[in-house]
């Protein structure tokens, strides 16, 4: 196995080349010079706008235009119960168009992480919540509780509020997947702007599953394999690609390999070349949206319709990958940079990972009378990510 890095931040952009942290602190400053972050402002989400099609192209009467680095971050302030979705232009430092948004018509922006983490904290504080709990014969600290996008529905009292729903999972040890435990028939819609539980559905106890899911456990997971030898990859050669900051080339295929903090991994403007011919084959092509219905019509679980990329930014939850384990190889990682809640540059290390398998014979065919025997082996170029949003990965 092998290890190879490429250091983003350092890399002169191309107009599709991922954000580097130097640009992350200038999109900052920018937007803190118009006046338009504050102490209580927090970023939602930020990433590139990326140039119209036609300017990337030669031959489009719009090539080379547009093409300068834009930003888009989505700002949340809480103390002045404000959404902004603002551009802003790295090229020339001003902020291009800022609108204010209406959560009643518009929607709310993405969950920030800071709202993950005090659900709980607001939870164990709540009269009704802990009542609710000691009626089940469960205190606050037996109970985990999972932060989840409320969408937008017709409830009561709900509109234009930025809330998530809280639903409690008991936790037998701090070791034990609490995840097997829901205590059903209740859920919490939490006020995040102005942390208080907007109000509670309490359909009385219902029994908690008792059968653990601790899959980790050796006394239920069993032993692990002890009878498989090693595989040990090698390419004493090197890869049969070439990457030069985020360009990847393979095999006659050339692609942009970029990130966004909503998609996670984007592949742009992927081309494959031969006798000389290149030819355009995906202009763009990412992980759009995983949405998630439950269908499930209960008063507690029936707004359960997850939006993972809009809600969650699966790039943003993206793994750190690891040598050996997520990656098996001659490998080379991208480590790609996301603004966290603060809009300062959050890099997750070994985000992406670049490299081929061998993955069995593609075609073979033996000619008895021509006494030819031949084989082609398949080879395979993976670009990967992983992100766990919750309990999916």
């Amino acid at each position: 196995m092998t290890l190879q890095t490429t250091p983003l931040a350092t890399l002169t952009q191309h107009p599709l080349g991922q954000l580097s942290a130097q640009e992350i602190h200038e999109a900052r400053r920018i937007l803190a010079d118009a006046g338009l972050v504050a102490e209580t402002t927090r970023f939602a989400y930020l990433g590139l706008v990326e140039p119209p099609k036609a300017a990337l192209y030669p031959g489009h009467e719009r090539h080379g235009a547009d093409t300068g680095r834009t930003i888009r971050a989505m700002l949340w302030d809480a103390a002045l119960s404000r959404s902004l979705d603002v551009r802003l232009s790295l090229a020339t430092g001003d902020v291009l168009e800022q609108r204010e948004l209406d959560p009643a018509v518009d929607g709310q922006l993405p969950v920030l992480l800071e709202e993950f983490e005090i659900i709980e904290q607001i939870l164990t504080a709540d009269p009704q919540w802990k009542a609710a709990l000691a009626s089940r014969g469960l205190t606050p600290e037996q109970v985990r509780v999972a932060p989840l996008s409320a969408g937008v529905f017709e409830y009561e009292n709900e509109t234009g509020k930025r809330l998530l729903r809280g639903l409690g999972f008991r936790q037998d040890h701090p070791g034990d997947h609490a995840w097997a435990h829901p205590i059903d028939g209740l859920v919490a819609f939490v006020d995040v702007e102005n942390r208080r539980v907007n109000h509670l559905i309490d359909d009385g106890p219902v029994p908690v599953p008792e059968v653990n899911g601790n899959y980790t456990d050796p006394a239920i997971r069993g032993e692990l394999r002890t009878d498989l030898k090693p595989i040990d990859i090698t390419q004493p050669e090197g890869p049969s690609f070439a990457l030069d900051g985020n360009h990847l080339s393979w095999l006659g295929w050339d692609l942009r390999v970029g990130f966004d903090a909503r998609e996670g991994l984007v592949l742009h403007q992927i081309h494959h070349t031969h006798n000389g011919r290149r030819r355009p084959v995906v202009h763009r092509a990412s992980i759009s949206e995983m949405v998630v219905p439950y269908g499930d019509p209960s008063p507690y679980r029936s707004w359960q319709n997850y939006f993972d990329s809009g809600e969650y930014l699966v790039g943003r939850d993206a793994n750190s990958l690891k040598l050996g384990c997520d990656c098996l190889g001659d490998i080379t990682y991208m480590s790609p940079v996301v603004a966290d809640d603060f809009g300062n540059p959050r890099t997750i290390e070994n985000g992406i990972c670049i490299h081929e398998e061998d993955a069995g014979i593609l075609w073979k065919h033996t000619d008895e009378w021509a006494g030819s025997n031949e084989v082609r082996r398949n080879r395979r170029l993976v670009v990967s990510f992983f992100t766990t949003v919750g309990n999916y990965d």
